[in-house]
């Protein structure tokens, strides 16, 4: 019986979105971000990310972005708002978006964590749409979901929440799921405005 040899070839990594020196989202994936400052995550990660931002939040949501938010993060005008009537509809649009492979990023402010099979699906069209995008877009997905999340078969979940004194506005970080990473924390403050987040490990 012929011995079929492995090839030791080194691992490549895919293109990644860098937050910080510390901090790198691989792109063509589904992330989760959690935690009562959820949304000054996606915020911070819409800064750092090019082109347009597509963002799917339920018609009857009370938590709609305002672009006085906005503006510490990224250019309000960047933004495509999507507001399904339906509770299904949100990761169907979710899906349709990330295998369009048109927009840098799509964020899903979700009432609830979804199962693991409608988030493998997603990780699905996202490669789709990377292999058969005509703008050669690699999109980034990002779950927002309550409380401490735990949305099955994420990338990597990122829980943030307010620590502001006076002033300093000033957040704690943490990542608490990464397939090849440990859990770690960070103190996240901002001093200029669009100038992303400084962060101090913990």
């Amino acid at each position: 019986m012929p011995a079929h040899l492995l090839k030791c070839t080194p691992h490549r990594p895919g293109p990644m979105l860098a937050l910080h020196p510390e901090i790198a989202l691989p792109l063509i994936r589904v992330h989760e971000a959690c935690g009562p400052s959820r949304r000054t995550f996606a915020m911070w990660l819409a800064g750092q990310a090019r082109g347009p931002v597509l963002w799917i939040s339920p018609l009857w949501g009370v938590n709609q972005p305002n672009p006085d938010g906005i503006c510490a993060f990224a250019d309000p005008g960047r933004f495509i708002f999507v507001a399904p009537r339906r509770g299904e509809d949100l990761l169907w649009c979710v899906e349709e978006v990330l295998r369009a492979g048109a927009v840098s990023l799509v964020v899903a402010d979700l009432p609830a964590p979804p199962a693991l099979t409608p988030v493998r699906r997603l990780h699905l069209a996202a490669e789709t749409g990377a292999a058969q995008g005509n703008q050669g877009v690699c999109t980034l997905g990002l779950l927002l979901t309550p409380g401490d999340g735990g949305a099955q078969g994420v990338e990597t979940r990122w829980h943030m929440a307010p620590q502001h004194k006076g002033e300093t506005r000033q957040w704690q970080l943490q990542r608490r799921r990464a397939r090849a990473l440990a859990p770690k924390a960070w103190r996240a403050s901002q001093s200029q405005t669009r100038a992303g987040l400084d962060l101090v490990s913990l």
